[in-house]
């Protein structure tokens, strides 16, 4: 088995970080991280902990596959499988109109 490659995981992370508008700080904190190990996770390949990681991908709404999977057929079915596990969330209504969206886009 490979090793991670913690250079590029922590480019996805400040990939998906940078979409979803946060900064460093916020995501800090809202992973109860601090900011200096996000910034070294993010821009030097720092190592980091499984429950470290856990809790940026929880904070980001991504799942750990997402973030370190290899392969693009992996990471689009991390992607399917974190998008799936956002609607289960949604109330009812929610649903209705999310579906209304989608169908509106085909």
């Amino acid at each position: 088995m490979n090793d991670l490659n913690y250079a590029l995981i922590g480019k996805r992370i400040r990939k998906i970080r940078l979409a979803k508008g946060m900064t460093q700080e916020y995501l800090a904190e809202a992973a109860d991280i601090n900011a200096s190990h996000i910034c070294n996770i993010e821009n030097r390949g720092a190592k980091m902990s499984l429950p470290t990681l856990n809790k940026i991908c929880h904070a980001l709404g991504v799942t750990i596959d997402y973030i370190i999977s290899d392969s693009e057929s992996a990471r689009e079915g991390a992607y399917e499988r974190t998008l799936i596990l956002e609607v289960q969330k949604l109330d009812p209504n929610m649903k209705d109109r999310l579906l209304k969206i989608v169908q509106a886009l085909e």
